[in-house]
């Protein structure tokens, strides 16, 4: 089962954002099989371009048409110095960047780059409304909402004509999430998981709150649940995808990010994905938090190997691969055979190479997917 000549474990990275820790392990995707084999077919991207009074869009906000992706953490992270010079800069005339929007085959818009500066403007204008603070220029203005402004000012910020580009429908979701990542503009890039929550619709946002607010996810997880980069939604929908469309799936066309789009797409379908497999998907994932718990405690999901100090952040394919190993075993079993579980994923997180190089390093490569779940299943039915 191991390798003689893998004696320490690698060093573990947790990620930090706005400085802080985050409690998950940075993963390490390089020559994953994730990149793009060949070019997009250039008739494969369409993109209009239109102005819109800024009035309007506020309307199609307040209208639901045009979606600004509800529990987005971080269209929270603005100071609000940044909201009240974005407004000063309307009240300036200065042109804003371009904003992308992505249309829906039923006709409604996410919004795909300005998502922060948009949701400024609404709170601003329409509510919750906060008044403008630090102006660089305009300081009759400091202290005033929208409502306090000189009418002339009201309209001049109502008529500010906005440039759009709009991805059009027919665009591939893949060619339309490489879009995304390169056009998106946020002084913090998007993360993948980011991304695809501003892609997606509230069906499948929904689907994966739920799993993540359960006190099974919360107890497993140390309290991840709300994630300010929204794992706690990713390693959700990690479950999700493996659960129903299987690691033979994933083996056909080992590309994580696509994997996980077209599972984001498959719960957004109610067609496809009726709300009784929901149900069952939801049933399943709260008995895979509590039997990981049950087995792992305080170091679900974490490296920890037999020399180890302390626990370590979450690591994303140790969630993936014993969530659905967990989740095929009864909680009595599990108990009964606790020790001789944790005895064995410790051994093979201590001295296995080959596994430790697939919770590690190009975690998305085919092979190493293969063998860290063949490893998580081999390791659950020990004692049996």
């Amino acid at each position: 089962m191991v390798s003689e000549s893998a004696q320490l474990a690698p060093d573990v990275v947790e990620d930090v954002f706005e400085g802080r820790a985050t409690g998950v392990e940075v993963e390490q995707t390089s020559a994953d099989g994730a990149k793009i084999e060949r070019p997009w077919n250039p008739e494969h991207i369409r993109v209009t371009t239109s102005a819109f009074s800024l009035r309007n869009i506020l309307d199609q906000i307040d209208e639901g048409a045009l979606e600004l992706a509800p529990d987005f953490q971080r269209g929270k992270v603005w100071r609000a110095e940044q909201k009240s010079l974005l407004v000063e800069s309307l009240l300036l005339q200065i042109p804003l960047p371009a904003f992308y929007f992505a249309e829906d085959t039923d006709g409604g818009f996410h919004v795909v780059d300005g998502l922060q500066r948009l949701s400024t403007l609404h709170a601003f204008v329409r509510g919750p409304k906060f008044a403008l603070r630090g102006l660089e220029y305009l300081h009759d203005a400091d202290g005033r909402r929208f409502d306090e402004l000189d009418m002339q000012w009201q309209r001049r910020i109502n008529n500010t004509q906005l440039v759009v580009n709009v991805i059009d429908p027919t665009t591939p979701a893949d060619v339309m999430y490489d879009i995304f990542k390169r056009i998106n503009t946020g002084g913090t890039p998007l993360n993948a998981q980011e991304i695809r929550h501003c892609m997606s619709k509230p069906r499948s946002r929904e689907i994966l709150r739920q799993m993540t607010h359960t006190p099974e996810f919360s107890m497993a997880t140390n309290g991840l649940t709300d994630h300010i980069r929204m794992n706690d939604r990713e390693m959700a929908l990690r479950f999700a995808a493996f659960y129903i469309l299987g690691l033979d799936d994933y083996m056909r066309n080992p590309a994580m990010e696509t994997f996980l789009m077209r599972a984001t797409q498959l719960l957004d379908n109610s067609d496809k994905f009726a709300d009784t497999d929901v149900e069952r998907l939801k049933a399943a994932f709260v008995k895979a938090m509590s039997n990981t718990h049950l087995v792992f405690g305080e170091h679900a999901f974490r490296k920890w190997a037999k020399h180890a100090h302390g626990r370590s952040p979450i690591n994303r394919a140790l969630f993936e691969t014993w969530s659905i190993a967990m989740a095929r075993h009864e909680a009595g079993d599990l108990a009964r055979r606790k020790d001789a579980i944790v005895a064995a994923a410790r051994e093979r997180m201590t001295s296995d190479i080959d596994y430790l190089d697939s919770i590690t390093s190009s975690t998305a490569d085919r092979r190493r997917v293969r063998y860290r779940f063949n490893a998580a299943d081999e390791d659950a039915r020990v004692g049996r």
